[in-house]
């Protein structure tokens, strides 16, 4: 079982939105998507943006998520 799970990542990733503005994450594909590019950079080199973990680049990319170090950019954002 993944822990933390899709609805608490997506809890966290949507915890900066407004109110009445529509969540960036509305789905379990944005969060794998977007933990597999970050686990992709990782893999090519990038840092790690958490201080003492090791393991696998998948696992890594997902506490980075669960710790609010990434952020899930929304069509908009990444056109800016």
């Amino acid at each position: 079982m993944l822990h933390p799970s899709y609805s608490d990542l997506m809890k966290v990733v949507n915890s900066e939105v407004e109110e009445g503005d529509s969540p960036v994450v509305t789905s379990r594909y944005s969060i794998v998507m977007a933990t597999a590019k970050r686990a992709r950079q990782i893999i090519a080199g990038d840092e790690p943006l958490v201080e003492g973990k090791e393991g696998k680049p998948l696992s890594i990319a997902v506490e980075e998520l669960d710790e609010g170090k990434i952020k899930i950019l929304n069509d908009d954002e990444e056109e800016e």
